[in-house]
């Protein structure tokens, strides 16, 4: 916890000294002889309430700490959705996604785990999916109606364009969508922004003006990539797809799905023999270094919970950032409360003579 104006705390200690006051005070207050026609009378009136009687100005006195706490404006470190968020999904939906090393395949996998993401993002996160093959296509644009990329999702099997893997092509077509993102203008009554402590336009300033690459990265549009295997296809060669990212400011985090010893049938229609298998196994080492290039993450899945792991996991922190929060309301509603509850057991527990 942080405070604004921490010296306002200074105060706390006076409130102490009050205290410790007022006791000397009541304690000289008993020292003077009290007369009364009846002392079993009075015995009994004050007999175990001496300690109640301290019950109602030490809620007081709590009540002013609290207020005084307030005055300082305390903030609580918490994560905030960043000013128009948006994930790109990018799921490769090639041949080799029907190997079944990653049960019951490395598709079927794909579809589960973009079902537990959707189910972690918030529901003002902007959410678009890219699905590639030989070539890529835009499956939903970005939108906040998560309902509509699961439906994508559900219907990925209209989408499957068998004849290679263009993981440079899918990177472009990413960030292409990224970059229309960043340049619309928000949707009459779309509530967007959410916490804004730095334009983006100042941010993107900053980080050409300083050359960091964490600065850099610190876009509303972040890409999640999925993949099984080396590019097979496509004008762009990966690396290159991701220096478009980098120059975008996108970073990209990517997924390496499958096992080494994966395989397929041989032949794209079933023709062959269906004892002939061909493997097909991931390529991390392209996929990382296309996290590294743009300041992602990279990961490997070889299994399904492997895999829904990572996509909840990144589904908890993609278009967040850090941020600072104030309290000071809670305070306040705090010492209110103590402030009723000191005058409610006042008036109910002083001692009352006959």
């Amino acid at each position: 916890m942080s405070f604004q104006s921490p010296w306002l705390l200074l105060a706390l200690p006076l409130l102490g000294v009050a205290a410790a006051i007022w006791l000397l005070a009541e304690r000289r207050r008993m020292r003077y002889a009290v007369q009364f026609p009846n002392l079993d009378v009075l015995a009994t009136v004050v007999s175990g309430r001496s300690w109640l009687r301290l019950v109602p100005p030490a809620l007081f006195g709590l009540a002013l700490a609290c207020l005084l706490v307030a005055l300082a404006r305390p903030q609580v470190s918490r994560t905030f959705l960043k000013e128009r968020a948006t994930v790109i999904l990018v799921i490769d939906t090639s041949r080799s996604m029907q190997a079944e090393d990653v049960p019951p395949t490395r598709l079927a996998a794909a579809q589960a785990a973009v079902r537990s993401f959707l189910d972690q993002v918030p529901a003002k996160l902007r959410v678009g999916l890219v699905v590639f093959a030989g070539e890529a296509q835009v499956a939903t644009p970005p939108t906040q109606d998560h309902d509509l990329v699961r439906t994508a999702i559900d219907e990925i099997d209209s989408f499957l364009i068998y004849g290679g893997t263009a993981i440079g092509d899918a990177l472009q077509t990413a960030v292409e969508m990224g970059k229309r993102v960043e340049d619309e203008e928000p949707p009459d009554g779309e509530e967007v922004v959410l916490r804004t402590p730095v334009p983006v336009s100042a941010t993107r300033t900053l980080a050409q003006a300083s050359g960091s690459q964490e600065d850099e990265v610190d876009s509303p549009v972040s890409i999640l990539f999925l993949s099984d295997g080396a590019q097979t296809r496509g004008i762009l060669q990966p690396l290159e797809g991701a220096a478009l990212a980098k120059d975008a400011g996108f970073p990209v985090y990517t997924v390496a799905l499958g096992t080494p010893s994966g395989t397929i049938e041989r032949g794209p229609f079933g023709f062959g023999s269906s004892e002939q298998r061909i493997p097909v196994p991931p390529d991390p080492a392209t996929l990382r270094a296309i996290a590294e290039t743009t300041g992602g993450e990279f990961t490997e899945a070889r299994t399904a919970n492997a895999l829904e792991g990572v996509y909840e996991n990144l589904g908890s922190k993609l278009g967040r950032e850090p941020g600072e929060s104030e309290v000071t309301f809670l305070l306040v509603a705090a010492a209110a409360l103590l402030l009723v509850a000191a005058g409610v057991f006042s008036a109910f527990v002083s001692p009352r003579l006959p």
